[in-house]
């Protein structure tokens, strides 16, 4: 007789044994992403309540002040105190008032950014064309200015700046030269004639390397001739 093939036993229709291990790996990974998940929406919140604080801070400021928001770890407001900010808040209006009542809105412009606050003037405003020599009629502008920096008794840094196109004089060979000549020129004035304290003072000149704007129009370029007095505030030391 020929000899009957044994059936294999496929144990009843249970379940494989790895499928539990299987199992119990998919539910690990699943609460696993939701906590990666609710970590994610927490950040959000926190993202979005530091945002409306920052916007808080800064609302004090909302008379046409310009807000420097690159990058935002840089400016965000965490380095200004509510005293400082009170404080920039008062500067900023007094120069603000003194702008508007001299109609010089096209000329002198107020910058809110990490470093504190800028007091940024166009060269024509205060300059002849490649001369560093401050202009008589622009002086009562730094003698106004003047009386805020005494007031606020913070460290002043004067910046001077130029656009791309060279200049080769005598006195000024480049556009270095005419740009820290012309910073110079300005904190010489604060201290020589307006009485400010020269240890509070510092000028630096840049040349054409810190635009604001393109060199490729007439517009670009007359916005990269500038001189900016900056009020730091007390934890940047204007870097």
């Amino acid at each position: 007789m020929s000899r009957r093939k044994r059936k294999v036993d496929s144990g009843g229709g249970g379940t494989a044994p790895w499928m539990n291990t299987y199992a119990d790996m998919m539910t690990l990974l699943l609460c696993f992403f939701v906590l990666l998940f609710s970590f994610a929406t927490i950040d959000a919140q926190k993202f979005e309540s530091i945002i409306q604080s920052l916007q808080g801070s800064l609302g004090v400021l909302d008379s046409g002040i310009v807000v420097d928001m690159t990058p935002i770890e840089a400016t965000f407001p965490g380095s200004l105190n509510n005293q400082e900010t009170e404080e920039f808040s008062r500067i900023y209006q007094q120069v603000d008032n003194f702008i508007k009542e001299n109609d010089l809105e096209n000329n002198v412009t107020l910058v809110l950014n990490e470093r504190g606050l800028l007091i940024r003037m166009l060269d024509a405003t205060l300059f002849d064309s490649g001369k560093a020599e401050i202009k008589d009629e622009a002086k009562y502008i730094i003698e106004k200015i003047s009386d805020v920096i005494k007031e606020s008794g913070k460290n002043i840094r004067i910046e001077g700046h130029t656009d791309n196109v060279p200049i080769h004089t005598y006195r000024y060979p480049s556009n270095w030269e005419l740009s820290t000549a012309r910073a110079v020129n300005v904190l010489r004035y604060l201290v020589e004639v307006k009485n400010v304290e020269p240890w509070r003072l510092s000028a630096v000149g840049y040349g054409e390397y810190h635009p604001i704007d393109t060199n490729s129009t007439p517009e670009g370029r007359q916005n990269n001739r500038r001189v900016d007095i900056l009020i730091i505030n007390s934890e940047s030391n204007g870097k």
